[in-house]
């Protein structure tokens, strides 16, 4: 009989051979593609400041951007997070409350210069950021710092430079 951690250490092995042997066989799926590198500490609703966090996003349509967020570049990160990137004048639709609560306007993160888009050349990160520019962002924080698992609570950091909105 297993123990808990060889049971866990045994299913690692089988999950880590079924991915290496279907790797060869593998179509494309939406986890393919998250090849914008991005990195951004956040701060969370008790005013602290975590990371800085890897955001690895893609572009799923012209008006949305969503990324996966790790706290580290280890192949064996945590995904804590998920944001979206989402333009202007959709999210700008949103209750002015809402928006202020949840949203944060990535012209003003960027302008803080604690935003990094890495993994390319300066003039494409330079292209990058401007488009980002021209969207807002919702995070969603899935994994409780410290906690062993996630608790099926979700935070809504704010990128450190949020100012909220005062008018639609």
């Amino acid at each position: 009989m297993f123990s808990r951690l060889g049971a866990i250490g045994a299913l690692g092995l089988v999950l880590l051979t079924a991915a290496s042997a279907l790797a060869e066989d593998r179509k494309v799926g939406p986890a393919d593609g998250f090849t914008i590198h991005v990195m951004a500490p956040h701060k969370f609703e008790d005013e602290t400041v975590h990371g800085p966090y890897h955001h690895y996003c893609k572009g799923i349509s012209p008006e949305i951007l969503q990324c996966l967020v790790f706290e580290s570049t280890d192949s064996n990160a945590l995904l804590t997070d998920i944001e979206y990137f989402v333009a202007k004048p959709i999210a700008r639709e949103l209750p002015l409350n809402v928006w202020n609560q949840f949203y944060h306007d990535h012209e003003v993160e960027i302008a803080t210069g604690r935003v990094q888009v890495l993994d390319m050349p300066e003039a494409k990160a330079k292209e990058v950021a401007a488009a980002a520019a021209k969207t807002d962002g919702i995070i969603f924080h899935l994994w409780p710092q410290g906690a062993p698992a996630p608790t099926g609570e979700v935070g809504h950091p704010q990128s450190v430079g949020h100012k909220p909105r005062t008018q639609q």
